[in-house]
């Protein structure tokens, strides 16, 4: 089954970076910062080897829902958008069927504080919303990853949730857990 992002045209140029999906041969280049200690105490699976982190990458359905953020023809960054269903009743559920996405984001920290991230996941929210048509976007991080919340408050998201205590990060235990949403109707014409 195809994915929703193949149906784009890439790359797509923002005022300073280039977001295109991601290929194999983005592997080294995205190894180089998702290896770092800083990124991989927040990423959902740490990888301890080039080997392991290889055999992720490559994995198909990942490298599907996978995108890379460019500076200067330096990848500095990635971004995932995994399209999903809406929950429904069963008589309306065939309306509910790939209508809303996951984001989910890693930057390179050397390029940290420059609103990169920022431009990057804007273009992603604006590919969802007016090239994909999706209705709904939501991101999830522990409370303790501020960058990573203050990053969805910065473009718009709404908190829905903060749970207690209902995530486990693999090294500082039980943590508070939040939830972001973003509406298309939310979302304002650039």
């Amino acid at each position: 089954m195809r994915h929703p992002l193949d149906k784009l045209d890439w790359p797509i140029v923002t005022d300073r970076l280039l977001l295109r999906r991601a290929a194999p041969e983005d592997l080294d280049a995205t190894w180089v910062f998702r290896q770092l200690p800083e990124t991989s105490e927040w990423v959902t699976a740490a990888v301890e080897t080039y080997d392991v982190y290889r055999e992720r990458f490559l994995d198909e359905e990942r490298l599907a829902n996978l995108l890379v953020i460019e500076l200067d023809g330096r990848v500095i960054g990635d971004l995932t958008l995994g399209v999903e269903d809406a929950w429904a009743q069963a008589e309306v559920a065939d309306q509910a069927k790939g209508v809303q996405g996951e984001l989910g984001w890693t930057l390179d920290p050397a390029y940290g504080g420059k609103g990169y991230a920022t431009e990057a996941v804007r273009a992603l929210i604006d590919i969802c919303f007016k090239n994909l048509g999706l209705r709904r976007l939501h991101a999830d991080c522990f409370y303790d990853n501020e960058a990573s919340w203050r990053l969805m408050e910065r473009v718009g998201m709404r908190r829905e949730q903060h749970t207690v205590k209902d995530s486990l990060h693999r090294t500082k235990g039980w943590l508070d857990g939040l939830s972001y949403a973003l509406l298309a109707e939310e979302w304002p014409a650039h």
